[in-house]
């Protein structure tokens, strides 16, 4: 009963809470109008449409974004979890400026900068023996688990439910939500999935009981689940899971788009003490600038990518593309990662603050007598409105007892209260390292509004 009376309050709120916002962005609502006649669904990704339209955002710098309204927001997303240091961080864009007007956008050719970030990369990350780099995490994942096949000469990978590896044909299964049995878009043939297997993340038996049963060339997971619900290891399981793969002779490959240089300078695998046999990095290895990925792990796998050691080209594996090592690209990802890799104490009051939050969260909801719980790792956290705390992505979808209401009304409070992140039915923040105690108290406070409203 009480979550009946709790729904119904919700859908009075999220209509009242649709006007307000409404009024306020009036401008996003026709740019809306003109983008439906242009994009399909109106909107560049999916992702990013909100009810009952989406906001346009005009500018950014620092913690802070504007929309076309002139509305100022936090940014608790970050551009996908990609600007650790904020928008437009001096240090990045005065690399950025310096590439474009003395070393050129695209060289076409070998160039320094990119031999110099990858030694700079060597150094400081853990378990990396060589390097190479994409245009974006996508590619590095498929050219991750290419390359894992090649090296050991199995055909299966293994990846958790609701883990997300971009858009790769190969692994665009079980990304979203239940049922995790099938391709998640249309256009891709059942065929392409076959060699792919998904299993729960934080559950050792099932993936167990994967290896024991098919050849695993590798097992391909996220550290931390981001888009998954920004869930984390519980335990020892990521060094069960370690364990697991060198038993069964797969290899293990950290997804650490989401996770690399944010939890640690070294990533997960610093983080949590756990190397893996290749990671496949995105978003900040590229300073926040467009077209960004990379692929490192042991040299005498990496080995398996190389034209002089293996001439005949069915006997290696294929990496390429136009724009990759590209000197804006480089030099924005160097200044990014230096200063990062300077200043770790940027880590230690952010993962503090976080996990303060994640604690203040869960102590809010338990006084107003509501289901919900605070999960992550670092700064990534997820807020869920669940019947008990989801240890994998399935847990997120199952449990809900609003339906997704809570987070949708969530969302929206927080949106007319000056606070953006994604996504409307899933509350994950990927936020940078520098934001202060007090935006962060903020979005509490919203947090605290949904709930006196829902138990008024």
């Amino acid at each position: 009963m009480k979550d009946k009376h709790f729904i119904s309050k919700l859908e009075e709120i999220e209509k009242t809470e649709e006007k307000i916002y409404e009024e306020k962005t009036g401008k996003s609502r026709e740019l809306w109008e003109r983008a439906k006649k242009v994009f399909p669904g109106g909107v560049t990704y999916a992702i990013r449409f909100f009810k009952p339209y989406p906001v346009y955002i005009s500018r950014a710098k620092g913690t802070r974004i504007w929309d076309v309204d002139g509305n100022e927001y936090i940014d608790f997303w970050e551009g996908h979890g990609t600007h650790l240091l904020g928008h437009l961080p001096d240090v990045v864009v005065n690399a950025v400026s310096e590439a474009i007007k003395e070393r050129g956008t695209h060289l076409g050719f070998e160039n320094p900068y990119a031999v110099e970030y990858a030694e700079f990369l060597i150094k400081m990350l853990p378990n990396i023996g060589m390097i190479r780099f994409s245009n974006s995490a996508t590619e590095a994942n498929m050219y991750a688990t290419r390359l894992a096949r090649t090296y050991t000469k199995r055909k299966y990978i293994v990846k958790m439910e609701g883990g997300w590896h971009g858009g790769v044909d190969s692994l665009h299964k079980a990304t979203s939500s239940p049922p995790f049995d099938r391709p998640e878009s249309a256009g891709i043939p059942e065929e392409f999935l076959k060699y792919t297997i998904a299993v729960p993340y934080n559950d050792v038996d099932s993936l167990e009981e994967v290896l024991r049963k098919e050849e695993t060339a590798a097992v391909l997971i996220e550290p931390v689940l981001g888009g998954g619900g920004c869930i984390g290891p519980e335990g020892n399981y990521l060094k069960e899971v370690r364990k697991l793969t060198e038993e069964y002779g797969a290899l293990l490959i950290f997804d650490e788009t989401i996770t690399g240089f944010r939890l640690m300078p070294g990533g997960a695998q610093e983080f949590f003490g756990v190397k893996s046999d290749l990671t496949v990095y995105g978003k900040a290895i590229g300073g926040g600038v467009p077209g960004a990925g990379a692929i490192g792990g042991k040299s005498e796998i990496m080995e398996m990518m190389d034209h002089l050691k293996y001439p005949e080209r069915e006997k290696r594996s294929f990496h390429g593309g136009t724009f990759v090592g590209n000197p804006i690209v480089m030099s924005a990802g160097k200044a990014l990662v230096e200063y990062l890799y300077q200043h770790r104490e940027l880590y230690e009051k952010a993962n503090s603050m976080w996990e303060e939050l994640r604690r203040r969260a869960e102590k809010l909801c338990n006084a107003y007598e509501v289901d919900c719980y605070a999960t992550g790792a670092g700064t990534m956290t997820g807020i869920h409105f669940t019947t008990r705390r989801p240890k994998n992505s399935r847990e997120v979808y199952e449990l809900k007892w609003s339906g997704g209401k809570a987070e949708r009304t969530f969302n929206l409070i927080s949106r007319n209260r000056g606070i953006l992140f994604l996504g409307e039915n899933e509350a994950h923040l990927l936020p940078a390292l520098v934001h202060e105690k007090d935006e962060l108290n903020l979005l509490l406070n919203s947090l605290e509004l949904m709930l006196t409203k829902i138990r008024s």
